[in-house]
C-alpha cells in the first residue's frame, strides 16, 4: 500500500504515462505508414505504385531525385527534396515510383508515409526510426500550410533536426502544389500587415528554402499526354489504334476541363475496363 501522496502521484503518472513504443519488425515489408493514437508504423503488404518507366515528361525531375535516393541507399550524403508544381503530374507517383527501383538495388531502404496532419508527432517517429540498421525516405504527401497554422514548426524537426540533427539514416521527400508551402496571399498578408514584414515572412518562406532540392512539376501539353496513354496501353496489352485514342482521350480531357498524368490515368483505367483488361498498379 503506498502512503505517501508524492508515491500515490507519482505511481499514477507512471500508469498514465504510455509505455515506450517498440520498434516494429522493420524487414517485414519495404513500406510502412505512421499513425497516432496510438503511435505504430502499420506495414504496407503491396505499394500503390507504377514504373518508373511508365511517367512521361518528368525525365530531368526523374534523373535528379533517382540519383539522390541512390546515393542516400549507400549511406552517401543525400538532400531532402520538394516535388512542387501542377496537380496530377506524378509528384508523389515519382517517389513511390524511386523508391520501389532503388529498393530493388538496396534491400535495406524502406519508405515510410507521414500524413500532414501528423506532422506534431514527427519527433517520436524520428526517435523510432534514428537508431534502425536501415535507410529511411519520409515521405510527406500534399504538404501545405494555412492561416494560423503551426504544424510547419514540426516539419522544422526533419527538415534541421534540432539539438540532436536529423538521422543520418532519414531522408525528408514532400510534394506540394506550392513551391513555398503556403498560399501566396498569406505570405502578401503577413508582409504587409506585420510589425516587422521580413521577420514575419521568413520563418515559413524559409522553411522550404531549407529542402536541398527543389524539382518543379508543370502542365503536361497533349503530345505529352497522349504519349501516355500509349505507354499505358502497351505496358497492360491494351489494343486501341493512334486515331480512336487520339479522339477518345482528347475528348476524355474536354469533359475533365483539365490535362494531367492523373487525367491521362484516369482514361486508360475507363478504357482497360471497357476492354476487360485488368491492371493493377
Amino acid at each position: 500500500m503506498i502512503d505517501d501522496p508524492m508515491d500515490r502521484i507519482a505511481a499514477a503518472l507512471e500508469r498514465m504515462a504510455p509505455a515506450p513504443l517498440a520498434a516494429p519488425d522493420f524487414s517485414s515489408a519495404s513500406a510502412f505508414v505512421w499513425h497516432v493514437g496510438p503511435d505504430r508504423l502499420e506495414p504496407v503488404a503491396q505499394v500503390s505504385r507504377i514504373d518508373i518507366d511508365l511517367l512521361v515528361g518528368v525525365d530531368r525531375s526523374r534523373d535528379t531525385l533517382l540519383g539522390n535516393t541512390r546515393r542516400f541507399a549507400r549511406g552517401l550524403p543525400a538532400n531532402n527534396a520538394l516535388l512542387w508544381g501542377a496537380r496530377g503530374m506524378g509528384k508523389s507517383s515519382l517517389v513511390k515510383a524511386i523508391h520501389g527501383t532503388v529498393h530493388a538495388e538496396h534491400k535495406d531502404l524502406r519508405i515510410v508515409e507521414l500524413h500532414r496532419e501528423d506532422l506534431p508527432s514527427v519527433g517520436r517517429l524520428l526517435s523510432l526510426l534514428r537508431n534502425a540498421p536501415y535507410r529511411f525516405v519520409l515521405f510527406c504527401d500534399d504538404l501545405s500550410f494555412g492561416h494560423d497554422d503551426a504544424h510547419y514548426k514540426s516539419l522544422k524537426a526533419v527538415l534541421d533536426g534540432g539539438i540532436e540533427g536529423r538521422p543520418d539514416n532519414v531522408v525528408l521527400y514532400a510534394t506540394s502544389n506550392r513551391r513555398h508551402l503556403m498560399p501566396r496571399d498569406m505570405i502578401e498578408n503577413e508582409r504587409g500587415s506585420a510589425i516587422n514584414p521580413s521577420e514575419a515572412v521568413e520563418e515559413k518562406v524559409s522553411l522550404s528554402d531549407r529542402f536541398g532540392l527543389w524539382l518543379g512539376f508543370h502542365s503536361c501539353d497533349q503530345e505529352q499526354y497522349l504519349a501516355m496513354i500509349r505507354g499505358y496501353c502497351d505496358a497492360w496489352d491494351v489494343d486501341i489504334d493512334d486515331a480512336t485514342l487520339h479522339a477518345e482521350a482528347i475528348e476524355w480531357q474536354a469533359t475533365r476541363g483539365a490535362r494531367s498524368g492523373r487525367v491521362a490515368w484516369q482514361y486508360f483505367t475507363d478504357l482497360a475496363g471497357r476492354q476487360g483488361v485488368k491492371i493493377s498498379s
